[in-house]
């Protein structure tokens, strides 16, 4: 019998790109614009669904649209994504699989979705678009005490 069987395990077996959407509605007028200074609409969400016994795909879903900061009516340019991950895991007691979802397997995956969001908007012909670092765990955190003062209300 191996010892090693009943410790927790959270391991990233698989990432990929569920579906990415790059859009450039004003090209090649927006390329001409010199000083150009913008605004970023931004939003994150997250979803998981579990595959087996053992296995959960957990998504990082991405809406960020750029525009021109002196004519809101100017985009530069949307990306959607649903950037996913395969994880394997095992022997995590219940009350800590709320975490595992909402903190440590985005933590484990963002990295390489900020990377393909970076590399997208490069490709349309801009800079470098990189998304700030996640606090995964601020926000779980928030959420459940805001969950929390709900339900004493």
């Amino acid at each position: 019998m191996d010892k090693g069987q009943d410790h927790p395990m959270l391991r990233l077996l698989k990432i990929y790109t569920k579906d990415l959407s790059f859009e450039n509605p004003n090209a090649p007028q927006v390329f001409l614009k010199q000083d150009q200074k913008y605004k970023v609409d931004f939003n994150l969400e997250l979803e998981n669904r579990q595959i087996d016994e053992d296995h959960w795909e957990i998504s990082i879903l991405i809406y960020t649209e750029v525009v021109d900061a002196d004519d809101e009516d100017l985009t530069l340019f949307i990306i959607e994504l649903e950037h996913a991950g395969v994880f394997l895991v095992k022997n995590i007691p219940e009350e800590h699989m709320e975490r595992v979802m909402a903190v440590d397997a985005p933590t484990m995956l963002f990295p390489f979705t900020r990377q393909l969001v970076s590399q997208t908007s490069v490709d349309g012909g801009f800079l470098p678009f990189l998304l700030e670092p996640i606090n995964f765990m601020g926000f779980y955190e928030g959420a459940r005490s805001k969950d929390k003062k709900e339900t004493i209300q």
